[in-house]
């Protein structure tokens, strides 16, 4: 069963994909996806339970409705499969030096999405919506430093490393962007 349209989620598209508002159709598909430790290995390092993933879909709802931004679904053109997410958020995540406030972008792919690209064409979409909306504001991220892949994501879009620090007593990089 679908859900209402979303408001206030911009849709946005790429050449492979279109990015939109989490619909409840989706919830399967983003509980399989995150439930697969090849997605999970350097996000929080295990599988997420359906009651897990059910709280941070019902975030990316909240993100919009109070920010402004947040993550949009990944659809893939040729399938209208639900793919991933990418976008934006403000988690107030205790981590030094502080990062709140200062839009952080992430991104995640379906284990059959991966290594085609999509992310960096997902991610430079997104980041083109971001120069226009937060500007002249940075974006923040962080990357696990054994993350290879998504480091690379990361450099190809402009991203450049801060600095090494931890977050929940794993190291991390920090990464910014400016527009």
């Amino acid at each position: 069963m679908g859900s209402p349209k979303a408001t206030g989620v911009p849709v946005i598209e790429t050449a492979r994909t279109i990015l939109r508002a989490h619909r409840l159709d989706d919830f399967d598909a983003y509980v399989a996806m995150w439930a697969d430790p090849a997605v999970t290995r350097f996000i929080g390092g295990k599988p997420r339970t359906r009651e897990e993933s059910w709280m941070r879909f019902l975030r990316h709802a909240g993100l919009w409705s109070l920010l402004g931004y947040g993550f949009w679904a990944i659809e893939e053109k040729a399938t209208g499969r639900f793919i991933g997410e990418a976008g934006f958020h403000d988690l107030k995540r205790a981590i030094e030096p502080s990062i709140e406030g200062v839009p952080e972008a992430g991104w995640a792919l379906a284990p059959e999405a991966q290594g085609r690209g999509l992310a960096s064409e997902v991610v430079q979409r997104a980041l083109a919506w971001g120069d226009v909306t937060f500007s002249p504001a940075r974006t923040v991220c962080i990357i696990d430093p054994e993350n290879t892949a998504s480091l690379n994501v990361a450099a190809k879009c402009g991203y450049t490393e801060i600095l090494r620090t931890t977050y929940h007593d794993n190291a991390t990089i920090l990464l910014e962007r400016h527009p």
